[in-house]
């Protein structure tokens, strides 16, 4: 008996997305390069579940960020919580295995989930690619990431980017030299983040709506813009650069820039790109008290948190994308069912060359049709073998975005291909 039931209407839920083959080739291709540039500088991979305790994930990231938080409890009656970054699940499993060897190098790509209002490129689940060092606080081990990030920026295609770099040291000793209460130093950051979107009223009023008198305000900014040069730590980085093969055009000084994760203790960065209207495409920075308020273990870190999407974005905007509908190279035809074996033995041929390749799935569809098929998903070959070719102990090779034609053998044709 047929269900009297209206069907429901089929449809992604809101803030989640589905990715076509067109679009999963390009995102693959993004990871495939990071994948390349984070082991090439000794970088291994780690995956960390899903869920986590919920205790593990509140308390991390600010009050804003916690009402971002998927929370619930489990069929056990356990509280827990959907991963929202990277860096605190990867504290925790530093925090927890005691074979770790440290400097301890990873990436990390997977999906994080928060309970964002869903609009034009703000999504409730996305994909984040973070790296990181730990068990060690050294400016050479500041440096070392922003290499990471201009190298991985390089070889992505881009020619016009801009690492950010400050510390949170500076400005927490801007916060204590105008005697402000401790309890709003991170608001207060929160606010000077916005400087450049607000401008210096904007901030003031904000400032003053958490309690900052007038005269501590002025303060503030006149010491805020004695900061022109980087001090300590971050100058010690900004020596190393060079050195390491960061060419000086690629990163400044950026004393209003604060991030918005409340565990960040020391250097902190984001990455701009020219031309690029979205926004940042990354940003982190050293958290050397996170493990230790997680585990006990006095372990610091730093490492970034690369926005996937942005970064995808901004190399479809300057064509630093493969053109590719499939990932098929070439369809293997079936002229006729009698010639079905040369077209299996062909197509196995080429797959052992390392060349993707289809195989048309019913001897009984005419040739037309299944060239066809092949132009209409972007495979651009397709191999014949009808009577003339098995005789002649050769294939046709049809290019179906030139429309050329051309006999080879089946060797030489795996060698091209491939």
């Amino acid at each position: 008996m047929l269900n009297s039931k209206k069907m429901n209407k089929l449809q992604t839920l809101k803030g989640f997305r589905d990715f076509l083959p067109e679009d999963e080739i390009k995102r693959l291709y993004l990871i495939g390069k990071i994948r390349k540039v984070c082991e090439s500088m000794g970088y291994d991979p780690l995956e960390t579940p899903t869920l986590e305790y919920a205790d593990t994930l509140l308390g991390k990231y600010g009050n804003e960020a916690d009402k971002l938080l998927y929370l619930f409890k489990d069929r056990g009656g356990r509280n827990v919580g959907m991963r929202y970054d990277q860096t605190v699940p990867t504290c925790r499993v530093v925090g927890q295995y005691s074979d770790i060897v440290f400097p301890f190098r990873r990436y990390q790509v997977q999906n994080v989930w928060r309970q964002e209002k869903p609009q034009k490129g703000r999504y409730r689940e996305f994909l984040q690619v973070d790296a990181d060092i730990f068990g060690i606080d050294t400016p050479l081990a500041d440096a070392e990431i922003v290499q990471l990030i201009f190298n991985i920026y390089k070889e992505l295609g881009f020619e016009k980017f801009t690492i950010k770099l400050n510390s949170r040291e500076i400005l927490f000793k801007l916060i204590s030299e105008t005697n402000i209460a401790d309890k709003l130093t991170f608001p207060i950051l929160q606010s000077i983040d916005k400087l450049d979107k607000i401008e210096k009223e904007g901030v003031r009023k904000e400032l003053l709506a958490k309690g900052v008198k007038e005269k501590e305000i002025n303060t503030l900014f006149i010491t805020l813009e004695s900061f022109k040069e980087p001090v300590g730590q971050l100058k010690s980085v900004f020596n190393l650069l060079p050195k390491l093969g960061v060419e000086s055009e690629y990163f400044v000084f950026e004393p209003n820039m604060v991030r918005g994760l409340d565990y960040y203790t020391g250097t902190i960065f984001e990455v701009d790109i020219e031309d690029y209207a979205a926004g940042s495409v990354l940003g982190g920075g050293r958290y050397n008290k996170l493990i230790k308020d997680l585990s006990g273990k006095d372990i610091p870190g730093i490492g970034f948190g690369l926005g996937f999407d942005r970064t995808l974005e901004a190399m479809e905007q300057f064509d630093l994308l493969p053109v590719k509908r499939t990932v098929s190279q070439v369809l293997v035809s079936i002229f006729a069912p009698e010639l079905l074996t040369e077209s299996i033995k062909t197509a196995k041929m080429l797959r052992d060359s390392g060349v993707n390749t289809e195989l048309y799935p019913d001897e009984s569809v005419k040739l037309d049709k299944q060239l066809k098929y092949a132009d209409k998903k972007g495979i651009p070959y397709v191999v014949i073998i009808g009577p003339e070719e098995v005789k002649d102990k050769t294939i046709t090779l049809k290019n179906l975005r030139t429309k050329e034609q051309n006999k080879a053998s089946v060797e030489k044709l795996c060698t091209l291909l491939a």
